[in-house]
């Protein structure tokens, strides 16, 4: 029996090919840049403001912490513990991306699918 197979896809930013599972996340999370992040924001049809690049690096900075990719719920306790005032409320977050905040907004920060994501 085959675990861990998934069909693969991949995006070109700029000399670099970035390889994406089934689902779309990144393969390999340490390719992960800014432009890379554009990149994949295209691919969702989302362009990318301040609000969301500010919600990247949270969703990044919890990543670094905790090594584990924040659900909604986890992700807008974390917002108000850090103080962050603009991206408070669930509506709003949902708003940046449509998708869910955790499961497109992980997705383009370049981190791993949250775990129990109902997203998607």
């Amino acid at each position: 029996m085959t675990s861990g197979v998934y069909n693969e896809e991949s995006i070109q930013v700029g000399k670099r090919k970035i390889v994406l599972l089934d689902d779309g996340f990144m393969q390999d999370r340490d390719l992960w840049s800014e432009e890379v992040a554009v990149a994949l924001a295209e691919r969702e049809g989302i362009k990318l403001t301040d609000e969301h690049w500010d919600l990247l690096k949270f969703l990044r900075s919890y990543y670094d912490e905790f090594l584990i990719s924040p659900n909604v719920k986890i992700l807008v306790k974390y917002l108000k513990e850090k103080g962050n005032e603009k991206n408070l409320d669930t509506k709003k977050l949902y708003e940046l991306f449509p998708r869910g905040p955790s499961f497109q907004g992980c997705k383009i920060a370049g981190l791993p699918k949250p775990t129990n994501c109902i997203d998607g």
